[in-house]
Parts: structure tokens; C-alpha cells; sequence
């Protein structure tokens, strides 16, 4: 048994300029997302574990693509995330349902082809049962996945499956039954929050704390929580002893009407083994990793990095500022988080 690093980052939300800048980086031969994303790679490689958030649903083979606000994403995105390294995405979002079943079915499909664990959503019953799980370090870790709502599109009668939705006894039901299956680390991604809002809401302050309250024979069911669906960086917070992302921002998107639509940070917490058998495994390590996007062409940028080569560039600057701002404003300083590269 060793310490492990897992990474996660937020929404990859693949607007039709995003559509486009694939097409165009493809040479207009297909769709290819890799460049685009490419400054997430040494982080993600870097990591034992790294998880996404696969924010929109992916089209047929051969399109039609769209954007906001049904999305239909071209399938290459699944290939391009596993080709930088991340081992598992989150796929309840408010958007799961915008294709229909099939749209569920055909992510899925293409996340299975390229190697690539998912959460959330599932094509049955069965396999909605069935915990994600993943090994680092000696440990298994198991990923659930949730959503807050599905944009008013109904879930289809009888096929309850095909989107998790938040509910703190069955999150709390299914935490368990991950331990059951073996799981010695529990994380937990929500698609949560209120759009545009730094400051975590209610549904994410009250889920937080029963959430991280919630034990079992004296252990925590839940290890960590990433949340995802606000659009903006929000602030990291240890709730009961359990860290918290209320909201790592967009990872990549197109220009929004605020321009903290295209910021965001990668969480990397290093765990490290429990001191005697069947007891926890505890973080020794919380950072958070700023990024941003640059628009023409669409490029995911490293802040550190990128300041590092241009110590004044001021969009840069002003982007890092906001940044640490909404991460560090529920006093995650105190309780150890620092910035990583």
C-alpha cells in the first residue's frame, strides 16, 4: 500500500465552437479534440487516478453535432480525454437526457471503446448497480456519479437508470454497497449549484454536510466530493473532516456571457494509507490547479505554467485572481490547500 493522486476536473462543455475548433484542428477530416485539451496532460498523467466530467452527450457516428442548448457531442472527445490520461469520467449531468436513451447508449458505447470508466448514467438496470471501481496506490476506489435535474426533459417511465439523481439516502445506499463491493476510497462527483454563483447554495451546503456526516461501523461512507455545474470556480471546503469542490468550473467551453465561463481548477488530492487495516484512508494533500481558456483558436491553458513563461501577461493574471478567490473563499488556506502546477 502507497499514497496515490487522484485529479479531477470540471465540465467539458463542447459548445459549436468547440464542435467546430475540432473539426478545424481535425483538418476538417473528422473531429479531434486533442490539442484543444492537451494542456491537461502532464497534470493528468502525472496522477494515479484522474477523473472528467463528460458534461454533454455524444451525437451518431456521423452527426449532426449541435451545441447549446441540446448538445450532441461528436464521440471523439472519449478517445482524446483517455489519450491524455484520464482513467474515469462523471456522466449525470442536466444534459444526460438531451439525446434521449440513446444518447445515454451511444456515450457510453464510445466511452467503453476507448477505455474509458464512467459514472452516472447507465444503458440498464444491471449496470446500474454495478459500482465503478479503480485501483491506485493498493487501494480501490470506487466513483459514483449524480445530478441535480435533467432541464425538465422527464425521465422515460420505467428506465430510472439512465440518469442518477441526487438523493442523500440513495447516494449514501449506494456509498455503502461500493464499500461492500471492496471500495476502499469513496468519491463522489455532483452536478450541483447555481449557475453563475460563486457562493455554494443551499442544495450544495445541506448535501455537503450530510454527505460527509454519513458513517457506517464509525467510518465515513464518502471520502471526497467533486461538483461540478456552475459554470465558474467555486470555493473548496473540508466539511467534516471531508474535503469539498462545490464546483471546479468548465474545464472547456466556448465564449459564455461571463468570462468566468471559461475558468476553472483541476483538484489533485494525494491519499495516503490508513495506519491499521479497515480503517480510512485520509488526504495528506489537497491542491487545486488554475486554468483558463484561450478563444481563437480554443486552447485549455495551465496558469502557473503559463505564467511562468509570461510573468505579465494581465488576462492571465486577472484569470488566476478570480480563481483563487472563489477556491479559497470558504477558508480552505487554513485547512492545508495550496496551488499545484
Amino acid at each position: 500500500m502507497k499514497d496515490f493522486t487522484l485529479v479531477a476536473t470540471g465540465d467539458l462543455l463542447v459548445h459549436a465552437s468547440v464542435i467546430r475548433q475540432a473539426k478545424a484542428d481535425s483538418g476538417g477530416e473528422g473531429y479531434d479534440f486533442r490539442r484543444m485539451i492537451r494542456a491537461a496532460a502532464p497534470v493528468v498523467a502525472q496522477a494515479d487516478l484522474a477523473i472528467c466530467h463528460m458534461e454533454t452527450v455524444y451525437g451518431a457516428a456521423q452527426g449532426p453535432f449541435t451545441g447549446y442548448p441540446t448538445f450532441k457531442t461528436p464521440p471523439q472527445l472519449a478517445s482524446a480525454v483517455k489519450s491524455i490520461g484520464y482513467d474515469s469520467c462523471s456522466t449525470a449531468s442536466n444534459h444526460t437526457l438531451d439525446a434521449g436513451p440513446e444518447g445515454v447508449v451511444r456515450t457510453l458505447d464510445a466511452m467503453d471503446k476507448a477505455g474509458l470508466k464512467h459514472a452516472g448514467s447507465a444503458r440498464s438496470a444491471a449496470e446500474s448497480t454495478r459500482p465503478t471501481i479503480m485501483e491506485a496506490g493498493g487501494a480501490k476506489v470506487a466513483h459514483l456519479a449524480y445530478a441535480y435535474g435533467t432541464n425538465g426533459i422527464p425521465v422515460p417511465k420505467g428506465k430510472p437508470w439512465l440518469v442518477n439523481l441526487i438523493d442523500p439516502a440513495r447516494i449514501i445506499k449506494d456509498a455503502r454497497a461500493a464499500r461492500r463491493a471492496g471500495a476502499d476510497v469513496v468519491v463522489v462527483s455532483v452536478h450541483w449549484g447555481t449557475e453563475w454563483q460563486q457562493a455554494p447554495d443551499k442544495l450544495q451546503l445541506s448535501l455537503a454536510k450530510k454527505l460527509t456526516a454519513a458513517k457506517d461501523g464509525g467510518r465515513r461512507d464518502i471520502d471526497l466530493i467533486l461538483g461540478t455545474h456552475a459554470h465558474i470556480p467555486q470555493a473548496y471546503e473540508k466539511v467534516n473532516g471531508t474535503w469539498v469542490v462545490y464546483g471546479m468550473g468548465d474545464q472547456i467551453a466556448g465564449v459564455m456571457p461571463d468570462k468566468r465561463g471559461q475558468l476553472g481548477s483541476a483538484a489533485r488530492f494525494t491519499f495516503t494509507p490508513p495506519s491499521a487495516p479497515g480503517r480510512a484512508w485520509r488526504v495528506k494533500k489537497a491542491e487545486y490547479i488554475p486554468h483558463a481558456v484561450d478563444n481563437d483558436p480554443i486552447t485549455l491553458v495551465n496558469l502557473p505554467r503559463a505564467l511562468e513563461r509570461n510573468p505579465g501577461n494581465p488576462a492571465y493574471t486577472s484569470a488566476l485572481s478570480t480563481i483563487q478567490e472563489a477556491v479559497l473563499s470558504r477558508g480552505a488556506k487554513k485547512d492545508g490547500l495550496s496551488m499545484g502546477h
